[in-house]
């Protein structure tokens, strides 16, 4: 196992080469110029302002300030954002545990409804409770996220006012009480909700249809013909096998989870790593829109190998080498 993982490591370093050339190149392609929010050229002279581009590297060949924000990036110095007007890595620093507690809450929902549902439309088919879950499981994957985040603000937020429609902690609350984490919870449940619906509703099919599929095969059979009781059936043989593949999606899905709050933070305007990437889009930030875009990549090939780790965990059928 250590070995696998020594060498998946060493498989990222050529990936995130290659995912950082195509950064910095989509970066370059990019309207605009990130020399322009730098200085206000209304209040420089045209020999100033080349004078100052080239202080600034801009001026250098292409592969020159690849290179020179490579060798930035790889130190931990991600630069200066320019619409923020402060070190990019404080900027993450600062929205950074929002989205990972976003992100916590979004999969406890995920899993905790997946389970419920999938494993009662499993263990009961064609049932009407059955019917029932397979209804609101197709109304989830057929409604868009916006679409369901702005419904849950309407009815939720404004109309029943169980949640606030914006924001992540409340104002004036003291950061560490019991008070200011309750907050925290309150304004981040109901864009947790929306973020987990659309994977508890695919992940609840996965395991309806792993139930059913995993109580016909033959080693059920074989158990029931030894006399083995049918708990020990459903537990011990198809509930352990059904729950293989929701368990290995477990890497994938934290990576979909984060990288996928941009649209749900941005509509409920909450403060974290996805609104500020969407933000720095639209203000043409060149240093952050390259370092979240990078970390981004960091966590979706980190969340492949932790599928591939879990899923030789869970099914002593694979081993990993």
């Amino acid at each position: 196992m250590l070995k696998y993982i020594i060498r998946r490591l060493l498989i990222m370093i050529p990936m995130l080469l290659l995912v950082s050339i195509v950064v910095f190149t989509l970066a370059q392609l990019m309207p605009g110029d990130p020399f322009g929010g730098e200085i206000d050229p209304t209040k420089l002279k045209p020999e100033q302002i080349e004078e100052k581009r080239e202080q600034l590297g801009y001026n250098d060949p292409i592969l020159v300030q690849y290179g020179r924000w490579l060798s930035n990036f790889v130190q931990g110095d991600f630069g200066k954002s320019i619409s923020y007007k402060t070190d990019v890595s404080v900027l993450i620093k600062q929205r950074l545990d929002n989205t990972i507690f976003l992100t916590i809450l979004a999969l406890i929902i995920t899993y905790a409804i997946s389970f419920i549902m999938g494993l009662y439309s499993g263990k009961k088919p064609y049932t009407i409770g059955d019917y029932a879950i397979n209804g609101f499981n197709y109304l989830a994957l057929a409604i868009p996220s916006y679409v369901l985040a702005i419904a849950f603000i309407y009815i939720f937020a404004f109309n029943l006012q169980w949640f606030p429609s914006s924001g992540s902690v409340g104002m004036g609350v003291e950061e560490g009480t019991w008070e200011y984490w309750m907050s925290r919870l309150n304004h981040t449940l109901l864009p947790a909700i929306v973020l987990g619906a659309f994977s508890a509703a695919s992940y609840t099919q996965f395991l309806r249809n792993d139930i059913i599929d995993n109580s016909r095969k033959d080693y059920v059979r074989t158990a029931r013909a030894k006399g083995t009781s049918e708990s020990n059936i459903y537990n011990k043989h198809i509930l352990r096998n059904s729950l293989i593949p929701i368990v290995t999606l477990f890497g994938f899905d934290l990576a979909f989870m984060i990288n996928g709050a941009v649209i749900t933070e941005t509509i409920f305007t909450y403060p974290g790593i996805g609104k500020l990437f969407l933000d720095s889009v639209g203000k043409q930030d060149y240093p952050l829109i390259m370092t979240l875009t990078m970390m981004f990549a960091v966590i979706v090939i980190i969340g492949n190998m932790l599928a591939d780790i879990l899923y030789s965990l869970v099914d002593p059928r694979v081993k990993v080498e």
